[in-house]
């Protein structure tokens, strides 16, 4: 994966920053991405698509990117605004405000999917990046762990949903949950309008900033 990272080296590009998101799908809570540079010579044993990877060797990777990178960038869009802009643009916009909080400027960016924020010649889309780019996996890493991390604080104000397993994914407990209980302020509505009706208010009114 390193060798396809340093393959776009050259004179007019010494640092690359991958890019990628985590909670494009869940029922509830944030959109998060991520954006990692590493210095061109660091690599480190067991990177890889974050979905690949057992959850407790995931914070092991998340703690040695942080180690190793020049600069992490982290964005965190709120349910409530995908619910304005839906989640496509949320998810461009989390990951235009990770790279923008990264302190190194990059030459070149590498973003997982096939939609980037922008035109930019200096931004590159790659299908399955996170397979492929070892700094693409290294942000998929530290999107998911800091995703799942709010989600399992976020399940403490409300266990009902089971939210620190399910992370808000649409699993068969949460929608049982959802039709029981109703929705919490931290559910993506536009998400759930095949799963229940306005007849289900919020339960509570605890509430994730807004970024």
């Amino acid at each position: 994966m390193k060798n396809f990272d340093n393959a776009f080296l050259s004179e007019r590009v010494n640092y690359i920053a991958g890019v990628d998101e985590a909670g494009r799908g869940p029922l509830a809570g944030p959109v998060v991405a991520a954006a990692v540079v590493f210095p061109p010579e660091v690599e480190i044993e067991g990177i890889n698509d974050s979905k690949k990877i057992p959850e407790k060797e995931r914070e092991r990777l998340y703690e040695l990117i942080f180690k190793h990178a020049l600069s992490v960038g982290v964005s965190v869009i709120s349910h409530r605004v995908i619910d304005e802009i839906n989640v496509l643009q949320a998810t461009l916009r989390a990951m235009k405000s990770a790279v923008n909080k990264l302190t190194i400027n990059p030459d070149l960016i590498l973003i997982d999917g096939n939609k980037s924020y922008s035109k930019s010649s200096g931004i590159i889309t790659i299908v399955k990046g996170d397979s492929k780019s070892f700094a693409i996996a290294a942000a998929s890493i530290i999107a998911k762990v800091t995703r799942d991390g709010i989600m399992r604080k976020l399940s403490r104000q409300y266990p009902c949903y089971l939210w620190e397993k399910n992370k808000g994914y649409a699993t068969r407990q949460h929608i049982q949950a959802i039709k029981v209980q109703g929705i919490s302020p931290l559910h993506r509505k536009t998400f759930l309008r095949k799963i229940v009706s306005e007849k289900y208010p919020p339960i509570l009114e605890y509430d994730l900033q807004t970024h």
